[in-house]
């Protein structure tokens, strides 16, 4: 089923009870949650709290110790894996390519799951239009190992968007880049909800999930301790809660919150500086 024929209320990913170990250790537990067609999720939480985790479960990556996850109502470990990279696409933390392909190269990869399909006469489209929104068609040429750490992930997106997937799963999308190419993607995420997709992104701004998630899930430790729309869910005692610092919630001009640490005054000049 293409994106454009969901409904935004259908549920693309159901995660139910998950339970996942890494070396015998439980790493997240419990974890319930819904991913609807036509809606951003972000997952927010400290250093370690389970977030690439639990992506890593909703792709099919990782498998779960107990509970379930499905997508579009079947055990995503059901899935053949030319099946699942059909249904959904993933851009991880890490940007690696063994050999020095060029960009161009990088993104058309992207298209391999629909190699024989009716759908490989949309690959020269598909190609040019992600490389356009993600911002690296002049980079095209250029060798993949070349590039900076911002320009790496934008080509690495550029390929999750070639893959034209109704599911997309984006681990740190902004983790290296600038104010402008930051705000670019999220608008990218924005609108494939616009057209019907799904959308998971793994966040560390929370101002950023606030502005641009229509669902915010809140992990810590390895469990879910709120879920909802942001200003639920973002609140001074959740956020200082989980990240052990105290916030200040507010509202920017155009009333998408903004979480601030509360940060001591600094001092006045002609105060003397005590020793460290």
């Amino acid at each position: 089923m293409s994106a454009s024929t969901q409904q935004a209320s259908v549920v693309a990913v159901r995660v139910v009870d998950l339970e996942c170990r890494l070396g015998g250790r439980p790493v997240v537990a419990g974890v319930g949650l819904d991913v609807r067609y036509g809606e951003v999720l972000a997952l927010v939480g400290p250093n370690g709290a389970g977030k690439s985790t639990v992506l890593g479960a909703v792709a099919g990556d990782l498998a779960a110790s107990a509970g379930s996850v499905l997508l579009d109502d079947r055990d995503v470990g059901e899935w053949s894996t030319r099946d699942l990279a059909r249904r959904r696409s993933v851009l991880l933390q890490s940007h690696e390519v063994s050999f020095a392909f060029t960009v161009r190269e990088v993104v058309e990869m992207g298209r391999a799951p629909w190699l024989g399909r009716e759908e490989q006469d949309d690959d020269e489209e598909a190609v040019a239009e992600a490389m356009r929104r993600a911002d690296v068609v002049h980079l095209a040429d250029r060798p993949f190992t070349q590039l900076s750490g911002g320009e790496r992930a934008r080509a690495a997106l550029a390929r999750v968007l070639a893959q034209r997937t109704d599911v997309v799963l984006l681990d740190e999308p902004t983790a290296a880049l600038d104010l402008r190419h930051t705000e670019d993607v999220m608008a990218v995420a924005r609108d494939l909800a616009a057209a019907g997709r799904a959308v998971v992104v793994v966040l560390h701004d929370l101002s950023l999930a606030a502005a641009h998630a229509d669902v915010i899930a809140v992990l810590d430790a390895g469990r879910l301790v709120a879920h909802g729309a942001p200003a639920d869910v973002l609140t001074p005692e959740v956020v200082s809660s989980t990240y052990g610092i105290d916030v200040h919630v507010i509202a920017d001009p155009d009333g998408r919150l903004l979480v601030v640490p509360r940060r001591a005054p600094r001092p006045h000049p002609d105060t003397p500086s005590r020793p460290i």
